[in-house]
């Protein structure tokens, strides 16, 4: 049977008993924890003054009173000086003598967590040999002996310091160990450098943080660890850090695409000299992305408030401004005026068409990433960009890289990569050129995409502005929202877009997306689909049995509440708006309030605006018609689908 607490303590106890040195231990609030039968028996104390939780100055009070420490002058006065004494402890070794007459020696030694032991030795017999030596010895000279008890008492004192510092190197070597293995599970790289730049220490995880760095960076300076891009970005914050200045500041790796946060702190004490730096790198790519995408909703949101009434009232204008030129045009106008009544109604429908660019831009759109085979994505954009090029433009697409689909909004980058190919055939002009489309994997951060041509490439003022709202190099035939378009597109989904200029000439725009992997496909099990329209319910049923999923059905609330106990179901899918007193999203809240087990999922065909929609988004997870298969396989691999398979 193993051994309690109380067997553990009790035993514990006993042994103490058994020593004949006396021992107490004191906390660090000055109140006795522990001590040994020797050590009542030693100083005669009371029961009160042994028992744990006996106070300090208590104990010393009653050895002064007594006379333990010979005759004193202000009694209280010797007590403060003691307790003060213990409350700044030091190890130390001591011997005197009692006043019994009776010498012993005092060795005290601090614990790591606060308080202190302290071992009481007779060593009454020792000085009575040293005494007798003394007195028998008549050919020793009295200065030999006095050395000779010194060095006794020097040799005894020694003893006990290095067995006080044996103890304190092995908890130091215990707190070094710790301190190793929990710094090298931090998902961080921390790191120390001398002044001259040069590591001096590392938890070793440079390489998780910046994969392809060393991971033993020990002796190598930060350039060389680094490597000079990378270095040039940090130099100034640690050049400011010793000069006594703690800075934050992030990054981007040009090598891994990876965005990081690097703190460095001087390594100074109390004002003293700075010794180097201390480093603390962190990957935040992914926090990175969703600020981005955050913040440009919240631009988004921003500008549609102060866009919304602008455009409202212009486009009643531009309602007025067309009937009235159509009525014109039905009116005997000579050939000049009827002219300028055309080029009136076509100003005025350009400025319809920009105001729907305004809209998408400052409207709110709704990223719907699916998993995406890039090399069938690039047959797809061949297909549609090529009507559009002529005969005097070239379009190479090239996709490596990509192990298998990745989860992106098809839609959304179809649209930006096309805006690029055509921005890309205008800056070649009439004579053409040789479009090129890239697209690979960069490291396993993000998708980069990069749209190249042979035209004149940007000027600086483009590369400065180009991704401005309203910026155009194409005079009054340009609007100035293709680039602003792509911009906000890629931000909203957590990227970058870089504009530039290729070495032999052209512009290039570099597109980065990040790289997510594509969930495994939700296991086959019996869904409860509930949908109002035969042809709706058909298409869907067929791609849920495409999947593998087992489907019954049900065309109002009614059907599908008797339906939802059914064993083995694994999640039910309704339209928002059903036929009947009660609508889908009312059948939700009804079997989720009722204890459903199973996951509820909606889907409807109602704008994003519609309040409807939104709240049921506040509750359930809910998949925008019109959606085809590879949407709803992704949709489905978000939920949680629960029961047994069918």
């Amino acid at each position: 049977m193993p051994l309690t607490d109380d067997d553990h303590a009790n035993l514990t106890r006993a042994g103490l008993n058994l020593i004949q040195q006396a021992l107490s231990i004191f906390d660090r609030d000055l109140r006795l924890a522990l001590c040994n039968r020797r050590y009542q028996d030693m100083f005669d104390f009371p029961d009160a003054l042994v028992a744990p939780g006996a106070a300090f100055e208590d104990t010393i009070r009653y050895l002064v009173l007594r006379g333990e420490y010979g005759p004193v002058a202000d009694a209280e006065e010797a007590v403060r000086v003691r307790v003060d004494t213990a409350r700044a402890f030091v190890p130390h070794y001591m011997e005197r003598q009692r006043p019994n007459g009776r010498w012993i020696s005092v060795e005290g030694a601090p614990l790591p967590h606060g308080g202190w032991v302290t071992v009481y030795t007779d060593i009454t017999e020792v000085k009575l040999h040293e005494g007798l030596l003394r007195a028998r010895s008549e050919e020793l000279s009295g200065e030999v002996l006095a050395h000779a008890e010194r060095l006794a008492m020097a040799n005894r004192q020694l003893a006990a310091t290095n067995a006080a510092l044996e103890e304190a190197k092995r908890e130091l070597t215990e707190m070094e160990a710790r301190t190793r293995l929990t710094t090298e599970m931090m998902p961080a790289h921390i790191a120390h450098v001398g002044r001259d730049l040069r590591y001096t220490y590392s938890n070793r995880r440079l390489n998780s943080v910046l994969p392809g760095r060393p991971s033993d960076i020990l002796g190598l300076t930060g350039r060389e660890a680094l490597g000079n891009a990378t270095f040039s970005k940090i130099e100034g914050n640690l050049r400011q850090a010793l000069a006594g200045e703690a800075s934050v500041v992030e990054f981007t790796d040009d090598d891994s695409g990876r965005r990081i946060r690097g703190a460095f702190t001087p390594d100074q004490i109390a004002g003293g000299p700075i010794n180097g730096v201390y480093i603390l790198s962190m990957d935040v790519t992914e926090e990175a992305q969703a600020r981005a995408a955050l913040t440009q909703t919240r631009k988004r949101e921003l500008a549609a408030q102060l866009t919304s009434g602008l455009a409202h009232d212009f486009a009643n204008l531009l309602t007025i401004i067309m009937g009235l030129q159509t009525r014109l045009q039905r009116m005997r106008l000579s050939a000049e005026a009827a002219d300028q009544v055309a080029a009136t109604l076509a100003a005025a429908r350009r400025g319809g068409v920009l105001l729907d660019r305004i809209a998408s831009i400052s409207g709110r759109r709704d990223l719907r990433p699916v998993p995406v085979d890039l090399n069938a994505f690039g047959s797809e954009l061949r297909t549609l960009a090529r009507a559009a090029l002529g005969d005097r433009v070239a379009l190479d697409i090239r996709i490596s890289g990509f192990a298998g689909p990745v989860l992106l909004d098809p839609g959304a980058l179809q649209d930006a990569l096309v805006n690029l190919i055509l921005n890309a055939r205008d800056a070649m002009g009439p004579a053409g050129g040789r479009i090129t489309v890239t697209a690979h994997p960069l490291r396993d951060t993000w998708a980069e995409f990069a749209v190249a041509d042979q035209g004149p490439g940007f000027t600086p003022e483009a590369l400065e502005r180009g991704l401005d709202p309203f910026f155009t190099t194409k005079g009054g035939e340009g609007s100035g929202l293709g680039l602003a378009m792509v911009y906000d597109q890629v931000k909203l989904a957590g990227g970058s877009v870089r504009l530039a200029n290729a070495p032999g000439g052209g512009a290039v725009v570099t597109l980065r997306l990040p790289l997510r992997a594509v969930a495994a496909p939700v296991a086959p099990g019996l869904v409860l689909l509930v949908e109002d329209s035969d042809a709706i319910r058909e298409s869907v049923r067929e791609m849920l049995r495409g999947f593998g999923h087992a489907v019954i059905e049900a065309s109002s609330a009614d059907e599908a509440e008797l339906l939802a106990t059914l064993p083995g179901l694994r999640l039910i899918l309704s339209d928002i708006n059903l036929k009947g007193a009660t609508t889908g999203a009312a059948l939700a809240e009804l079997l989720a309030d009722g204890g459903c087990p199973v996951p509820i999922a909606l889907m409807t065909s109602l704008p994003a605006s519609d309040p409807r929609r939104a709240r049921a988004e506040r509750r359930f997870a809910v998949l925008p018609k019109p959606f085809d298969g590879p949407t709803l396989a992704a949709f489905l691999a978000r939920l949680p689908m629960t029961g047994a398979a069918a």
